[in-house]
């Protein structure tokens, strides 16, 4: 629990979030569809950028 709390829920949230996004980008590129695994995959490190953002818009006040 001192883990969930140290990060807090919504960056868990947000962390799981991207991992299923890369577990299903991964499909997708798995099958076939090479475009929209790329497509998808980009999510991920855009909404790292976003959760890293707003962690230092946060820390600044």
């Amino acid at each position: 629990m001192s883990f969930i709390k140290k990060i807090g829920v919504t960056n868990l949230l947000m962390l799981m979030l991207c991992f299923a996004i890369i577990i299903f980008a991964e499909y997708q590129f798995l099958s076939g569809n090479k475009l929209e695994a790329i497509f998808m995959g980009l999510w991920c490190p855009t909404l790292l950028g976003v959760l890293i953002y707003f962690r230092l818009v946060n820390n600044g006040k």
